[in-house]
């Protein structure tokens, strides 16, 4: 990785290849290793994840999990990052399970489109162990208790701990130790003399069975339960959701009956919890907002009919907004994130003021003016056509920054500017033909609430 690297960190960049690394780290440890790089170019950090990745894959067996750090997500690349949770009692039945996963995970995201797959801990990382498994016939006929033996296998071969000894104002530890502490043959093992509480003198051999496994580096947990986890990154191209949905229509039906043989459960997390969490959290702030903007627009027009022909802007400009993103996906990929989801919320409160200022002047010129309700439609219509187009007009130039300009950081604000601008524009040109047809329909309420909204400010004596 570090011959493949050193060219960009030391300037030698080839004309259409990776950008120049600024810094540049590889830690390796006890079955594993992790490496990171920054490149001088902010805007060009995702063309160094080939770089990283190909050294490695390049390896008969060897793989690699590469993500870009996200702004959001707790770790590196958190905010894309699926979990598949395998619980179970044993891990071997864990495995088992977590096996075929895999293998239904690699067919339905393949490698070579950009789909990472990672197996916490990996299915091939187990070490030969030694297993000391007690007889309890043996030890009951013996007398001798399941703790008192595994201590004094501790005793010969790790040592422990008996107390602490005050020396010098310092407490330094007093442990009981074999000779051949930590330096045991399996022969030693079997042989190691156990006193047992009748003073009787025996084997280890005659007290338990030793035998050889093979036993993973790490075992996980979950509520105290053994857990192995399938993380799963897939393309940018791919929505989060849609991959949701094919692991749990796709993927999952097809491991029900491995799951209950081996009694084990599935639990999708990670993105895509936080994906659904989110999801809801959003769908009730906007009928919050909604629900609000309505209830103070009742106490201002004294009317429920004015207002309900208000937020009918609204799912217009949700419709502007989405087809806002589908024309910068033509250009440029942008997902469908948090702060882009936050956008569609804010129209909410932006889009209705169109309408709230035809509505508003059509009812003085009904109350001051004495016209009629169609004729007031039309007047106000010409009257505010105009402070409409130029607030609108300011609005979207001063949002088109947002949508256009390139630069690092620019994926967090350009999908809400986007959406905000898409929705507004569509919203301003649907209120024009939109609003006056719907007074003239409700042209009873319209007359008894300019009959009772006076909104001349009168000052105080």
């Amino acid at each position: 990785m570090e011959a493949t690297a050193r060219p960009l960190w030391e300037g030698r960049i080839e004309p259409d290849g990776p950008p120049a690394i600024s810094r540049f780290f590889f830690v390796a440890y006890a079955g594993g290793a992790f490496a990171g790089a920054a490149s001088v170019d902010p805007r060009r950090i995702a063309d160094l994840k080939p770089v990283l990745m190909r050294p490695v894959f390049s390896e008969p067996g060897a793989r690699a999990f590469v993500r870009q750090a996200s702004l959001f997500g707790r770790s590196v690349g958190g905010s894309r990052s699926i979990s598949i949770n395998v619980t179970g009692l044993s891990q071997e039945s864990i495995q088992t399970v977590t096996a075929a996963l895999n293998d239904l995970l690699q067919q339905s995201f393949p490698r070579n489109q950009d789909n990472q797959i990672r197996v916490l801990p990996s299915l091939n990382t187990g070490t030969p162990q030694i297993r000391v498994t007690p007889e309890p016939r043996a030890l009951a006929a013996a007398g001798m208790s399941l703790q008192a033996f595994a201590q004094a296998v501790d005793i010969y071969n790790d040592g422990m701990r008996i107390m602490q000894v005050p020396i010098g104002g310092e407490l330094i530890d007093l442990v009981l130790s074999g000779t051949k502490a930590g330096a045991l043959s399996a022969a030693d093992l079997e042989n190691l003399p156990i006193v047992t509480p009748r003073g009787d003198i025996m084997s280890v051999s005659q007290l338990a069975s030793i035998s050889f496994v093979s036993a993973p580096q790490e075992i996980r947990r979950l509520g105290g339960t053994q857990v192995m986890s399938v993380q799963l990154r897939p393309d940018e191209a791919i929505p989060l959701e849609a991959a949701v949905r094919t692991i749990n229509q796709d993927i999952l039906p097809q491991l029900e009956t491995l799951i209950k043989d081996n009694n084990v459960r599935i639990d999708v997390s990670g993105a895509a919890s936080e994906l659904t969490r989110t999801w809801r959290a959003m769908q009730n702030n906007v009928l919050a907002a909604i629900a609000v903007i309505f209830l103070l627009m009742v106490v201002l027009l004294r009317s429920f009919t004015l207002p309900a022909i208000i937020l009918l802007v609204i799912p217009v400009a949700g419709a502007g907004g989405i087809a806002g993103l589908a024309v910068l996906n033509l250009f440029v990929r942008q997902s469908l994130d948090m702060l882009t989801m936050l956008g569609f919320v804010i129209l909410t409160g932006v889009v209705v003021n169109n309408a709230i200022l035809m509505i508003e002047q059509t009812s003085l010129h009904i109350h001051e003016d004495r016209m009629a309700v169609n004729e007031a439609i039309l007047e106000a219509t010409r009257n505010r056509i105009r402070p409409i187009f130029m607030s609108t007009l300011t609005s979207l130039f001063g949002l088109i920054p947002l949508v256009i300009f390139p630069g690092a950081g620019s994926e967090l604000y350009r999908g809400i500017g986007t959406v905000v601008f898409g929705g507004l524009a569509l919203s301003t040109v649907a209120t024009l033909f939109m609003i006056p047809p719907l007074l003239a329909a409700a042209s009873g309420p319209l007359a008894r609430a300019s009959q009772t909204a006076v909104l001349n400010i009168e000052e105080a004596d």
